[in-house]
């Protein structure tokens, strides 16, 4: 019997964590992820090549693959949000709205179930925004406004009774000395996200 397919559409948490993540699924899911790892790691706060980037960049990637056949899967790992929450120094205005991310998460998990595709949310992690708003100034992310998103989706996922894996909450409680930049998280930290979704996962199919 073959295994159940995954397939992982998220941001640069999710390229950093799915190395350890396709280990600790192997013989239960059969492990792939929006393609272009390489180009994603040139520059982590673009979304190009496997980061999915915001959830409007989710929505027409999706989009896209519906209009070409769909994606050989039974199961999709999604999150978005911390692109999301990108906020303009000058203006405040935030890259996708709260209104707007609603909309599109909404008109996600519509074509998600159009495919077929079982989908599995994941709550967007924490921001630590002290540094994060020191160590670059194009833009800002503030930790209130992570929340206020997954607040959001929440709302959304239960609704439409789409799961969801807390990896927000399960950062927060490793404690300090977390990221190893203004938004990424140490090596360390990584593995225990990606055994934290594997161990759901696995719960999951059983």
């Amino acid at each position: 019997m073959s295994l159940p397919r995954l397939f992982v559409i998220g941001d640069s948490i999710s390229i950093h964590y799915g190395p350890y993540l396709e280990q600790y699924v192997q013989g239960q899911y059969q492990y792939a992820r929006k393609q272009g790892t390489e180009l994603a790691l040139q520059n982590l706060d673009v979304p190009q090549g496997a980061n999915g980037g915001d959830s409007s960049h989710v929505l027409e990637f999706l989009r896209m693959m519906q209009a070409n056949g769909g994606i050989e899967a039974d199961v999709l790992l999604l999150n978005c949000g911390l692109h999301d929450i990108k906020t303009d120094p000058g203006t405040g205005e935030k890259q996708v709205t709260p209104e707007h991310y609603e909309a599109n998460l909404r008109s996600i998990i519509e074509i998600t179930r159009e495919m077929g595709l079982m989908t599995v949310w994941v709550r967007t992690t924490p921001v630590d925004e002290s540094v994060h708003n020191h160590e670059q100034s194009s833009f800002y992310r503030f930790a209130a406004d992570g929340e206020m998103y997954n607040v959001i989706a929440d709302a959304v996922m239960r609704a439409h009774e789409v799961p969801f894996v807390d990896l927000y909450t399960f950062t927060c409680n490793l404690g300090p000395g977390l990221y190893c930049d203004h938004v990424h998280f140490h090596e360390h930290i990584r593995a225990k996200q990606a055994a934290y979704i594997a161990g759901w996962l696995q719960a999951y199919r059983t």
